[in-house]
């Protein structure tokens, strides 16, 4: 996720500006007769408005780490507490699970509350998550998942309120550089996530992890009590029960029979399961489609541009989490490759991402999205078809360069992706926008690990040597590879509905 995923919040605003009527997109603002124009002033006055965000930041950070990290320490942990592949998937799923209920309600929270008091919480909740996982039994899986699920819901909380403030307290003529230093913080996640969380690992142990995460969460716990703001006035409107409920159970039933087929395969309680997901998601936005003042306006996806935006941006954040998810593993399980090495392995390919989105933007800006997209996708495709040749006997140097390749490629679709899907919307539709790109990439995120998670196994036993051999790891791999392939050729054809830069604004 990037800086163009998420929007400024419906709200009142709090001061003399908050009238104005102002939406900003991209750094770029409109005013109420279509001309763009930069103030000088924001609309809600800070005196360090960095200093005002540096414990959104710390958090935002923190969570894409752990969303990015962990997966370096699944063969540990699922060593230590002696539990399948299925089941230690959950700290990825479990995660992403709790992020994609939490983060649609971000908005409607701060109507109720103020920011800066969510946000406290949403910190104290990382911090106590990172000390019970880390503190966990060796004999109790159970405690670490409850731990890390926990740490989901502030960063459910924090990554949308994060860009919602950017849009408040800097002035609009700042409010470019500060997006992208809000991107570059998030981007610097995955980066060294990988490379940190090997480090730890292979000198301490697998709960280190959790300890330098609560290390950082109380950092940003301290920066918010000293500078936190809350830019926007609580007008406490009516909450609709029965949208919170099937949205709850739409997205939370979806991800969660996804993932219990690993488990237990299409037992009849899955199926059930599967089933409200589904039913409880198509009644949530027939609601929301047909109510006056809906969570989400869901006619945001009826703009034809937006939608094509969104199913790449989703089928990206797909590839991106299937090749962090199975790639640790395959290193170290197929490949045997020491933990700490592992995260070496991957640090190119996570530099090389930061950098691609950073320049990703500045690309759109001068020649548009259309390109950029299919050029990142069929790099990607280059990259995962490396990734699925790959043998026991590979030298680092090509996982290295397959790795570097699927980096360049997925950052160049992406940010373009997600600028041109929010440029689209009009005003009044650009937060629930927002909204919606977030949340359609936790909830898939969690679908696509668990996915993986599947076919990882099935490769394995479908391997004539037995699954316990280095190859057979390396084999079902290939099937994951080959699963995030089939995403990168459909966002691919996706591709074809975007059009180029002078279209971007039609809103059809």
């Amino acid at each position: 996720m990037s800086g163009e995923t998420a929007g400024k919040t419906d709200g009142t605003l709090v001061g003399s500006e908050g009238g104005a009527g102002h939406s900003a997109v991209g750094g770029i603002s409109a005013g109420a007769d279509g001309q763009e124009f930069m103030d000088a002033k924001a609309r809600f006055h800070v005196e360090h408005p960095n200093l005002a965000m540096l414990g959104l930041y710390l958090g935002a950070f923190l969570g894409m780490l752990s969303e990015t990290s962990m997966n370096i320490a699944l063969p540990d942990l699922m060593g230590t507490f002696h539990v399948s592949t299925g089941v230690v998937q959950w700290m990825v799923v479990g995660y992403m699970l709790v992020i994609g209920i939490v983060l649609p309600f971000a908005g409607l929270l701060m109507k109720w509350f103020k920011a800066k008091s969510i946000l406290i919480v949403a910190l104290c909740a990382f911090f106590v998550g990172a000390l019970v996982s880390g503190f966990a039994p060796s004999s109790a899986f159970a405690v670490v998942l409850v731990g890390r699920m926990i740490q989901g819901i502030s960063t459910g909380l924090v990554l949308p309120m994060m860009f919602s403030v950017i849009t408040e307290i800097f002035p609009l003529a700042k409010i470019g550089a500060a997006m992208g230093t809000a991107s570059l913080v998030i981007m610097f996640a995955p980066a060294i996530g990988p490379t940190l969380a090997g480090a730890l690992i292979g000198t301490l142990s697998w709960r280190a992890i959790f300890f330098f995460f609560a290390i950082i969460a109380a950092v940003a716990i301290v920066c918010a009590f000293v500078w936190g703001v809350s830019p926007y006035k609580q007008t406490k409107p009516k909450i609709d029960a029965l949208s919170c409920l099937t949205s709850v159970l739409g997205f939370g039933g979806l991800v969660l029979g996804v993932s219990l087929i690993s488990v237990l395969g299409f037992a009849p309680p899955v199926i059930v399961v599967l089933a409200v997901g589904v039913l409880s998601i198509v009644w949530y936005s027939y609601r929301q489609l047909h109510m006056s003042n809906p969570v989400i306006d869901l006619r945001a996806l009826g703009i034809r541009q937006f939608t094509a935006g969104a199913i790449i941006v989703m089928m990206n954040f797909g590839i991106t989490l299937a090749s962090m998810y199975l790639m640790p593993q395959e290193l170290q399980k197929g490949m045997g490759v020491a933990v700490a090495m592992t995260g070496l392995v991957m640090l190119p390919g996570g530099v090389v991402n930061a950098i691609v989105s950073l320049l990703a933007g500045r690309l759109y800006d001068s020649i548009g999205p259309k390109w950029l997209i299919r050029v990142g996708l069929l790099l990607s495709m280059v990259g995962l078809v490396l990734l699925m040749m790959a043998k026991p006997s590979s030298s680092m140097a090509f996982i290295i360069a397959a790795h570097v390749i699927l980096m360049i490629g997925v950052p160049m679709a992406m940010s373009p992706a997600q600028s041109s899907a929010l440029a689209s919307l009009p005003e009044h539709l650009s937060t629930d926008g927002s909204t919606i790109l977030n949340t359609l990439q936790q909830v898939l995120g969690a679908v696509v690990t668990a996915i993986a998670t599947i076919l990882l196994a099935a490769g394995q036993n479908s391997y004539a040597g037995g699954a316990s051999e280095p190859m057979a790891f390396v084999t079902g791999s290939r099937w994951g590879f080959i699963f995030a392939l089939v995403l990168a050729v459909v966002a691919f054809v996706v591709s074809f509905a975007i059009r180029g830069k002078d279209g971007v604004k039609s809103g059809h």
